[in-house]
């Protein structure tokens, strides 16, 4: 069967997908990678989930660590999308940021942050299936969270909502 490619982007391009900086550290370099994949799993035990891109230059380097942080971007955030999608060697540069219970990156003006440990990855077509387990969490902020539907960034506000 000859599958179009296109066409699957199209048809879930209908469904929209919040957008979060998955961040680690490793107390000398910091590492960052954006995704629309963030999912929660499980509520008992707490574990959350992600779909890197097999070519992802960040995600090695994160998963060498064995601990992350998922930073999820508020509507007004779109710049921090840009930044930390680029293939910049220090994604951090001039971002000041406050750090989760084990020293991992928080981005400022979040609406929710997740720190994590690595429970499992899994080689799932063209991505890596990650699994989660929730160390600590926090909502900081009331804000509409950045959203990714039919090929573009949105606010809530812009979808009606």
């Amino acid at each position: 069967m000859t599958f179009d490619a296109r066409h699957f982007r199209h048809v879930l391009g209908g469904y929209p997908t919040g957008v979060s900086v998955i961040t680690s550290s490793d107390g000398m370099n910091r590492h960052a990678m954006v995704v629309g994949t963030f999912t929660s799993i499980s509520l008992d035990p707490p574990l959350i989930g992600f779909f890197p891109d097999k070519s992802s230059s960040s995600w090695p380097k994160i998963n060498a660590i064995g601990r992350f942080c998922v930073n999820i971007l508020a509507a007004d955030q779109l710049g921090h999308c840009n930044r930390f999608a680029s293939k910049a060697a220090d994604k951090f540069v001039d971002i000041a940021h406050d750090e989760s219970p084990s020293g991992l990156p928080i981005l400022p003006g979040v609406v929710a942050w997740l720190e994590c440990t690595i429970a499992s990855v899994q080689a799932i077509g063209d991505h890596w299936f990650v699994v989660g387990a929730v160390d600590a969490l926090e909502r900081t902020s009331q804000d509409s969270p950045l959203l990714f539907f039919g090929g573009a960034y949105h606010r809530l506000q812009e979808l009606g909502a």
